[in-house]
C-alpha cells in the first residue's frame, strides 16, 4: 500500500473512532429515545391492532371453465349474502358481508375455496359454512344446477392472521435508534469544547506547543488572527501581549 493509501486508511480509522466516541458519550440519550419509541410502538400496536381470524370451506363444482366462473361470481351475490345474514342474524349489509369473503379456484381444478375473514373466529367459520350451503341451494333453485358438492366444512381457527405486533415494535425501535444517533451528533455539533490538540491545529492553522484545559471553539476562533500561543516554563504565554509589554 502506498503512502497515500495508508494516509486515507488512517483518516478513516480516526473518523470512525470519533464517531464511536460521540455515541459512547451520549449513549444515554440514544437509549432513552429507543426505549420511548419502542414503548410507544408497543402501546400503539396493542391498542390499534384488531386481531382477524380466517376460516374456509371447499366445494366441488362439476362444470366447464366458463360456467364455473359464473357460479363463482354467484357465491358472493347479494341474494346469497342476504340469506346468510338472515340465517346467522348478522348485523351487516350484503355488501359488507361480501367484503369479508374471498372465492378462489384451487390449481385450475374443480375445487372452489370460500375463505372468510372476521374479527370473531366462530363467526368466520359459521359464515363460511352458511355461504357454501346457501350457494348450493341457490345454484339448484335458480340455475337448476345440481353439480355442487360440499368437500369440507370450515372449522374453528383461533390463530390471528394479522400478528404484526412484533414488526411494529421492531420498526419503532429502529426509528428510535436512528433518531437517537442523529440527536447525539446534532448535540455534539453544538458543543464548542475542544478536546484534542488536532482540533486546535485545524482551527488556528499552527502546530500546538502546549495545552490548556477547557478551551472553547468559538472563543478560539475569535482570537485566531490576534493571538499566538507558546509555552514557557509550564505556562501559556501570549507572545503579542508580551511583546507589547516589552516595548513599554
Amino acid at each position: 500500500m502506498g503512502e497515500g493509501g495508508m494516509r486515507k486508511s488512517l483518516v478513516r480509522d480516526i473518523n470512525l473512532l470519533e464517531y464511536l466516541d460521540v455515541i459512547k458519550k451520549r449513549l444515554w440519550i440514544i437509549v432513552l429515545i429507543v426505549l420511548a419509541t419502542t414503548s410507544a410502538g408497543y402501546y400503539y400496536s396493542q391498542s390499534n391492532n384488531v386481531p382477524l381470524y380466517q376460516s374456509s370451506t371447499r366445494v366441488i363444482i362439476s362444470s366447464d371453465s366458463e360456467y364455473m366462473k359464473t357460479l363463482m361470481v354467484m357465491i358472493k351475490d347479494p341474494i346469497i349474502m342476504a340469506q346468510v345474514i338472515e340465517e346467522l342474524e348478522l348485523q351487516t349489509s350484503p355488501q359488507g358481508l361480501s367484503g369479508k369473503i374471498s372465492v378462489s379456484r384451487i390449481d385450475e381444478s374443480q375445487v372452489i375455496q370460500i375463505l372468510v375473514t372476521d374479527t370473531d373466529p366462530h363467526q368466520a367459520a359459521n359464515i363460511a359454512n352458511a355461504t357454501a350451503q346457501n350457494f348450493k341451494s341457490s345454484a339448484r333453485s335458480i340455475l337448476a344446477f345440481k353439480e355442487v358438492q360440499l368437500l369440507s366444512e370450515a372449522t374453528l381457527n383461533t390463530a390471528p392472521v394479522n400478528e404484526s405486533q412484533n414488526r411494529s415494535v421492531v420498526m419503532a425501535a429502529a426509528i428510535g435508534l436512528l433518531a437517537g444517533v442523529g440527536l447525539a451528533f446534532f448535540l455534539e455539533s453544538l458543543d464548542g469544547t475542544i478536546r484534542r490538540e488536532k482540533e486546535v491545529e485545524e482551527l488556528l492553522g499552527i502546530p500546538v506547543i502546549g495545552s490548556v484545559p477547557n478551551l472553547n471553539k468559538k472563543k478560539l476562533l475569535l482570537q485566531k488572527k490576534q493571538v499566538t500561543f507558546t509555552k514557557t516554563g509550564g505556562e501559556i504565554v501570549d507572545i503579542k501581549q508580551k511583546a507589547a509589554g516589552s516595548d513599554r
